[in-house]
């Protein structure tokens, strides 16, 4: 598991981008947020993640945000 911060949220398309503690960039869709809570998510939140490869570059998924 990766931790990082929600760094970029757009919320009409369903997306938005963490920055892991490397500094990495990493894309996320509100479909792999654990308990579907991306309408209360904001920028700064932290938030617990795995990673997968994509064709776009690095994935997350199974995103869990950290109270």
């Amino acid at each position: 598991m990766h931790t990082g911060k929600v760094k970029k949220l757009i919320r009409d398309k369903g997306f938005g981008f963490i920055k892991d503690v490397d500094g990495r960039q990493v894309f996320f869709h509100k479909s792999t947020i654990i308990d579907n809570r991306f309408d209360s998510l904001i920028e700064d939140q932290l938030v617990e993640f795995e990673v997968e490869k994509s064709d776009k570059g690095p994935r997350a998924f199974n995103v869990k945000v950290l109270d």
